[in-house]
Formats: C-alpha cells, structure tokens, sequence
C-alpha cells in the first residue's frame, strides 16, 4: 500500500504534468489565429490543440482517480488539507479542465465561423489570446503551488500577487472583449456577430481562468499556510 509521501508527490507530479500540458494547449491559440490569417495551414495546428485537450482529459481522469480513490493509508491521518478537501478538489480538477475544452471549441469555432482576418476586429483576437496565453501561464505556476501547499503540512505558499495579476489580465480581456464587439459593429465588418460570438467565447476562457483563482480562495480559506489575498490592514 502506498504511504502519504507516495500520495503527495503522485499527486504533485500529476498535477505538474497536467500544467504543461493545459500550457501546451492554450500557448497554440495565438500560432492558431496567426495561421489562419495568413491563410497558412492551421488545421493542423487546431489537430495539435484537439490532441493537447484529450491529452488534458486522460490526466485530469488519472489525477481525480488518485483522489477519489484514495483513502487515509494513502493520504495519511495527519494531512488533513487533502482529507478534508477531497470533494471540492475534485470540482477544482474537473474545472480546471474547463480551460482545455474551452480552448479546444474556439479553435473549431474559428474554423467553422471562418472571420474575415483582415481587420481591427481581428487582430484584438490575437491581443485577447496572448492575454489568455499569459494569464494560463500565471495560473500554473499557481495551481502548482497550490497543490503543495495542501499536498504538504509544513508548506507555506504566498499566491497574492500572482491572484491579482491574474484578475488584471482578465479585465484587460474584458476591455479587449468589448472593444472587439464594438469595432466589428462600427465598422463595415461583414457578418458583426461572428466576430461577437468568438469574442465572447475567448473572454469566456478568461473568465473560467479568473473563477479558479476563486477557487483557490475559498479552499484556501481554512489553511494558514496558504495565503491568497491581502490582509486588509495591509500596507506597502
């Protein structure tokens, strides 16, 4: 039977394994859009994210398996971060995994809706990607320390600052977002709500992104030794 340090650096390892490859899938979607606006073949950039999401599905499976089948030999009596948030991981993993699909269906979107590349409109598509880009990147290194910090009793993890860069990114997205829109409306953009539907789907990613920082927060909230916010009385 495995001890609780086997558990915990399963679990992280996994969990490791899983960021790369969620990075994997949203890094693609700037190449996507760029490839698709020089009329170069994108499909099989749309063939690596699709392959990039299954990739994500069969680890996300891997690691709520390890959790939902793991008892008190396999975490350990004394790790009660992990005992007593076994549920609400794994919402957090099946949430996280939102991220991957949601890349995946704007990648076929695009293809399907086929936008007219050669505009503002656009362009801010590839603004708001490169954010999604970024904010994925923040959200693993998160996610990762996260994961230890419950994985690991005497862990001590400070998310504040990478939590609120986050939240930035995300209202830049949001900016991009209505600027999109109302660039497509205002101008003599043809078929305005194509460019609407994908804008909105792309600040969808954002936000699934945000909302698990969210998360993060509340499962947090119970364990000193990870801090997510500010103190209140905080000063610089």
């Amino acid at each position: 039977m495995p001890s609780d340090t086997d558990f915990e650096a399963t679990l992280e390892a996994k969990t490791v394994t899983y960021l790369e490859k969620l990075v994997d899938c949203t890094e693609r979607l700037p190449t996507l859009l760029t490839a698709y606006a020089e009329e170069d073949e994108y499909e099989a950039i749309i063939d690596q994210i699709e392959a990039a999401e299954t990739d994500c599905d069969q680890t996300r499976r891997d690691i709520t398996a390890l959790i939902a089948n793991a008892g008190t030999r396999e975490i350990g009596l004394l790790n009660t971060p992990i005992n007593l948030n076994q549920s609400a991981l794994l919402d957090f993993y099946k949430q996280l995994d939102v991220v991957a699909n949601h890349t995946e269906r704007i990648a076929q979107e695009l293809a399907m809706l086929q936008p007219a590349p050669t505009n503002d409109s656009y362009e801010q598509f590839r603004e708001m990607a490169v954010l999604i880009v970024e904010m994925t990147q923040v959200l693993s290194d998160v996610v990762e320390r996260f994961i230890s910090g419950l994985a690991r009793n005497d862990a001590s993890e400070t998310l504040t600052d990478e939590i609120e860069t986050i939240r930035a990114l995300e209202s830049n997205c949001d900016t991009a977002r209505n600027d999109v829109i109302a660039t497509a409306f205002s101008s003599d953009v043809p078929q305005p709500l194509v460019y609407r539907e994908l804008a909105v789907l792309l600040d969808e990613l954002a936000n699934t992104i945000e909302d698990l920082t969210d998360r993060i927060t509340v499962i947090s909230s119970e364990e000193p030794g990870i801090v997510t916010e500010t103190s209140p009385d905080h000063t610089d």
